[in-house]
C-alpha cells in the first residue's frame, strides 16, 4: 500500500509515525525546502506544493497512491480546496485510491450556545475560516460521491500534543486564564487523531466524523490543571471581555458548543486513549514528553 499526504504537518506526522509499517511507500507534501529535507531524512518523499500551482511530481505520485490523507485548510478567498483545485483530476481519473481522509475542523458548527451538537446538527460557520472549511467539506463530499472512493472527512476539536499544550504554554508565560461564563471547549490529542486517520483510512470509511475528547471544558479549568501537576501558580483569572487578545483568538470565544464523538465511536470503533485533558496531561506529564 501507498499512502499521500497532502500538508505533512503536525497532526499528519503523528498519523505516519502510527501508520508506516503498514505501507511500503509514503510521500507528502510541504510548503519548506527545509521541511522536506527533514521528510526525506526520515524516509518520507517530499513534494513541494503551496496550493498555488500543481505541485512538481505530485500528480505522477498521487495516481500510485493507495490511501491519500489531505491535511491543508483550504483558502479564504472563496476559490475553493487547494488539493482538489491543482490536484483533483490526478484523484478522479486513472487508478484512483483506495480510501481518502480530509481533515476538518469543529468550527464548522458555528456558535449553539452551549449546546451539543453531532454530526447530524445543521452546520452554522460564521467565520471566513470555518466557511471555507464547510466548502471544502462539501467538495470533498461530492468527490466521493462521484468518484466511489471512499472519502471520510474528520471533524477535530482544538488539537494539542507534545508541543503544543499547557504545559508549554506556563512555562513560556504566555497561558492566560480567561473566565467567560459558560464557555467550553473540546479538545483532541494528537495521539487520538492519529489513531483517527488510521481507522478511517484501513475502514475505508465513508462520512463525516468528530473526533474529539469526551469532556468539554473551560479553559481556565485546562491551565489550572497543567499547572498543579508543574507545581507552579496558575495565572491569575482575568475576564474575558478585558483581556487583550488577537481577532483569531477572540473568534474562537465567539463560538460555544459541545461535540459529540459518538459515532466514532460505534462506526469507526475508535476507544480515545485520552478521553479528557486529565488523562493526557497527566500521561505528558509523567512521560516527560511535553515539550516535544
Amino acid at each position: 500500500m501507498r499512502l499521500f499526504v497532502f500538508g505533512y504537518g503536525y497532526s499528519a506526522e503523528a498519523a505516519v509515525r502510527r501508520l508506516r509499517s503498514r505501507f511500503s511507500w509514503i510521500g507528502g507534501t510541504t510548503r519548506s525546502a527545509e521541511k522536506a529535507d527533514l521528510m526525506r531524512a526520515d524516509g518520507i518523499e517530499a513534494y513541494l506544493f503551496d496550493g498555488s500551482a500543481p505541485g512538481a511530481g505530485v500528480a505522477d505520485a498521487v495516481r500510485q497512491a493507495t490511501h491519500v490523507l489531505v491535511s491543508i485548510a483550504p483558502s479564504e478567498a472563496g476559490d475553493g480546496d487547494r488539493v482538489l483545485r491543482r490536484h483533483g483530476a490526478d484523484l478522479s481519473i486513472g487508478r484512483k485510491p483506495m480510501a481518502v481522509c480530509y481533515l476538518s475542523t469543529v468550527g464548522v458548527y458555528g456558535d449553539h450556545g452551549g449546546a451539543w451538537v453531532d454530526e447530524r446538527t445543521r452546520l452554522k460557520p460564521s467565520s471566513a475560516r470555518s466557511v471555507a472549511r464547510a466548502e471544502a467539506e462539501k467538495a470533498w463530499t461530492a468527490y466521493g460521491e462521484t468518484t466511489g472512493v471512499a472519502t471520510s472527512i474528520l471533524r477535530l476539536s482544538g488539537i494539542y500534543g507534545p508541543g503544543r499544550n499547557a504545559f508549554v504554554n506556563l512555562a513560556e508565560g504566555s497561558a492566560k486564564r480567561l473566565i467567560k461564563p459558560g464557555q467550553v471547549f473540546n479538545r483532541i490529542h494528537v495521539d487520538d487523531i492519529a489513531a483517527a486517520i488510521e481507522e478511517a483510512l484501513l475502514r475505508r470509511a465513508s462520512g463525516v466524523f468528530n473526533i474529539t475528547d469526551d469532556e468539554p471544558a473551560p479553559p481556565q479549568d485546562v491551565v489550572s490543571f497543567a499547572a498543579d501537576l508543574m507545581g507552579v501558580e496558575p495565572p491569575p483569572e482575568q475576564a474575558f471581555d478585558t483581556a487583550t487578545l488577537s481577532p483569531m483568538a477572540r473568534s474562537f470565544y465567539g463560538e460555544n458548543k459541545r461535540v459529540a464523538n459518538g459515532k466514532s465511536k460505534r462506526e469507526l470503533g475508535m476507544t480515545y486513549r485520552y478521553p479528557t485533558y486529565r488523562e493526557a496531561l497527566g500521561a505528558m506529564w509523567r512521560e516527560g514528553n511535553w515539550r516535544d
